[in-house]
């Protein structure tokens, strides 16, 4: 067990300047792929077999002590939502922020690492392109694309926060949980969220289901690959991968603990257009509006949350 008093920080840094990376694990507790990929490469640095020459690499290998303890996903609530730094706070996710938030600011690019609770392969999340939007105003689109092609993975994912936008419109507008904080576009704020907030870019991770023994290797693998695209190490930068691109184009929440999918889905599941999802406990159905992926689908979603998205291909190649 590691202390719930305290995140344990490690740093590194070269004698010659150059960016200043930060890699996060466990930001949900039962997601520990990342915690483990981070401890192979640390061993790696102390055992000389990586030597940091230029800029700044941090690491928190567990993000979220008191869930990490409890091996679920979260300890009050959910670190990965309304992520912000606050002068009261209320909650353990609260004092986590408070150390993490100043952590993510003062660095340049963030390498987020999680895993999913179904089966799947891993898949990586990054931002929206380049614009001066309320949402979430960026300028590091093109760099983000560079990292994202290389961490190793074939499937790309964006669209994060315009769906989750989307979501809390129709959340409002159905009234059912009337003044929660998950009904707030801000809510949807995370590490990579935040980052980009404070200037910086970064991605997150997926490095398969969360007992996947290959997910450390994963994690692992897109660590070296990160260090060595920035030039922090001199370490063999593997080609970019040519990845599928899709877009979370719609977030559908769950209304009753009696709405069911009609069978067990699993992250990017093929979808015709027209086929049945689910049943809500009032009979409605729920079929697919045009041919894409389910991705995210939660059976333990509880009223008023996030129980499924809707994904189709990117018009952003990287």
């Amino acid at each position: 067990m590691i202390s719930n008093r305290n995140l344990r920080v490690h740093q590194i840094r070269g004698l010659r300047p150059g960016p200043k990376l930060i890699v996060t694990g466990a930001v949900h507790g039962n997601e520990t792929a990342g915690s483990r990929g981070i401890r192979q490469v640390l061993d790696e640095i102390d055992h000389g077999e990586i030597e940091i020459t230029r800029g700044t690499v941090t690491f928190v290998p567990v993000c979220n002590p008191l869930a990490y303890n409890q091996m679920q996903r979260m300890g009050d609530r959910n670190l990965n939502r309304r992520l912000q730094p606050t002068a009261t706070p209320q909650d353990f996710e609260d004092f986590v922020a408070n150390a993490l938030c100043p952590l993510l600011a003062s660095h340049d690019v963030l390498l987020d690492l999680h895993s999913f609770r179904s089966p799947g392969q891993p898949f990586v999340l990054r931002g929206p392109a380049d614009n001066r939007g309320d949402l979430e105003p960026f300028a590091h689109a093109a760099a983000e694309g560079q990292l994202a092609a290389h961490v190793g993975v074939e499937r790309v994912v964006d669209g994060w926060m315009d769906a989750y936008a989307t979501g809390v419109v129709r959340r409002k507008a159905q009234a059912l949980t009337p003044g929660a904080v998950h009904e707030d576009p801000g809510y949807g704020v995370g590490t990579t969220e935040y980052m980009r907030s404070q200037g910086g870019y970064g991605v997150t991770l997926e490095c398969g289901q969360h007992e996947d023994p290959a997910g450390p290797q994963v994690a692992r693998h897109a660590i070296r690959q990160a260090l060595a695209l920035l030039g922090l190490a001199e370490l063999p930068l593997a080609p970019p991968e040519k990845p599928e691109c899709l877009t979370l184009a719609d977030l559908v929440d769950r209304h009753d603990a009696g709405d069911n999918f009609v069978k067990t889905w699993t992250s990017f599941t093929p979808l015709t257009e027209g086929e049945l999802i689910a049943v809500r406990a009032d009979g409605t159905e729920l079929r697919a509006p045009w041919p894409g992926y389910i991705v995210f689908p939660d059976v333990n979603a509880l009223p008023g949350h996030e129980w499924f998205y809707l994904a189709r291909a990117s018009q952003r190649p990287l």
